[in-house]
């Protein structure tokens, strides 16, 4: 399964921050960030991807998001 993600992360500081949170929570996931991606894509792969803790994690950090 693969979720996509379109965030307003901007910066790789950022997203390394994110993506260390995400990785602590789902260390199964495989997760990226494009930044060169006009959307400043992330994607999650897995068998089973819980959206709603994602979401939360992006909340928590008061980003954007808007799903696939």
């Amino acid at each position: 399964m693969v979720e996509i993600f379109k965030t307003d992360i901007s910066t790789e500081k950022e997203a390394k921050k994110v993506k260390r949170k995400l990785e602590n929570l789902f260390p199964d996931y495989k997760i990226n960030f494009d930044l060169e991606d006009c959307d400043n894509i992330l994607r999650l792969e897995n068998n089973y991807i819980d959206i709603s803790l994602v979401i939360s994690v992006l909340t928590e950090h008061k980003i954007e998001w808007l799903g696939d």
